[in-house]
């Protein structure tokens, strides 16, 4: 059926129709709900697999259903499954360091008190200005935070295992719709196109940003994320730095965040080092974070995404700090994701504004 150029296709004049699409959209929307974090990276894992899936299908003789369960078998074996190993592995980490800290094993709070003495002078001043000379306070205040990181950790882990029913619902549900959308999305996709009431050129550009801001999230940050999660928890572990695991999985969040990054963890850890006199330690340290850790992101990142498919860092930053706030975990991709349609938007109101 032909569209004009303004209105779109003719059903989507007719007011009643339009407002029974609305209404029957928003509940199917509703009743998803509840897995639509299933159902997001049943999604995401889709478009990520795309090219390998479309080789499978290729070298299986264009039987499509033998490329996607192909697909389907390595995206477990190589994504999915280490993934739920290490996290098995983390929660016992964590729920190890919070007993230790209860317990009193393990006081953070001394290490803190070893800097301070091998301090100079200006450097105390500076802590006193800052109200962070006083032992007993700053003892406290670093104890209840460990405190309270390791008891989040292992409050998380109690409650996936209060949810495991949902959970492994929810797992099998991202399987089966990714099996299908590795099937079937070329069909999906040239349906949806053909129902949006845009231009095939405005189609086109939101399209490409919303493949290619998935393809860059997952493949450019959560891919440097693990990299440098790894080698920082490597470095840990050779250093004999107690939960090195954990610490791992902090640095692989953090470096999520650009202008923050894993230095946040690695170089207070140095300076606690050079300041209780294990100076090869802190300056070993010191140089694999600059040298590895920090060029991975500078390395890794343009052969994985490309060099012009970045957003600005701010914008990188800031959305994904919104989207963790608004969607929890998932946010670290729905946070860009949304920020790269509405560049995109714009961008085409823009240009065709200039035209």
């Amino acid at each position: 059926m032909a569209s004009t150029a303004a209105g779109g296709p003719p059903v989507l004049r007719d007011r009643a129709f339009l407002l029974l699409l609305v209404l029957v959209s928003v509940a199917f929307a509703w009743i998803l709900w509840p897995l639509y974090g299933a159902i997001l990276w049943g999604t995401i894992l889709a478009i990520v697999a795309a090219p390998l899936n479309r080789r499978l299908t290729r070298r299986a003789g264009g039987r499509r259903t033998a490329g996607a369960l192909i697909t389907l078998v390595l995206v477990v074996v190589i994504g999915i499954l280490p993934v739920a190993v290490i996290g098995g592995l983390l929660v016992d980490q964590a729920a190890d360091l919070y007993a230790r800290v209860k317990s009193g094993d393990l006081n953070p709070a001394q290490h803190f008190e070893r800097i301070v003495h091998t301090l100079p002078g200006w450097a105390v001043r500076l802590l006193e200005r800052f109200d962070l000379a006083e032992l007993n306070a700053v003892q406290h205040r670093i104890s209840e935070g460990v405190l309270r990181g390791s008891q989040f950790f292992a409050a998380q882990a109690l409650n996936v295992g209060q949810r495991t029913f949902d959970v492994v619902v929810g797992f099998f549900v991202m399987l089966y719709l990714l099996f299908f959308l590795l099937r079937d999305g070329d069909d999906l996709v040239r349906r949806i196109r053909a129902a949006v009431p845009l231009s095939a050129e405005h189609q086109r550009a939101l399209g490409d940003n919303f493949t290619l801001v998935i393809r860059a999230t997952v493949k450019g940050t959560l891919v440097v994320a693990l990299a440098q999660g790894v080698l920082g928890g490597i470095m840990f572990w050779l250093l004999g730095i107690q939960g090195a695991l954990l610490w791992a999985v902090v640095m692989a969040l953090l470096s999520l965040l650009p202008g923050v990054g894993t230095a946040i963890v690695w170089v207070p850890v140095a300076v606690y080092y050079l300041a209780t006199g294990a100076v090869w330690s802190g300056l070993l340290l010191i140089g694999y974070g600059v040298l590895v850790i920090g060029l991975v992101d500078n390395v890794l990142r343009p052969v994985l995404v490309g060099k012009d498919s970045r957003m600005p860092d701010y914008v990188v930053l800031i959305s994904t700090l919104g989207g963790l706030a608004v969607f929890g975990a998932n946010g670290i991709v729905l946070g860009p994701i949304i920020a790269a349609l509405f560049l995109a938007a714009w961008d085409i109101v823009s240009t065709s504004t200039a035209r």
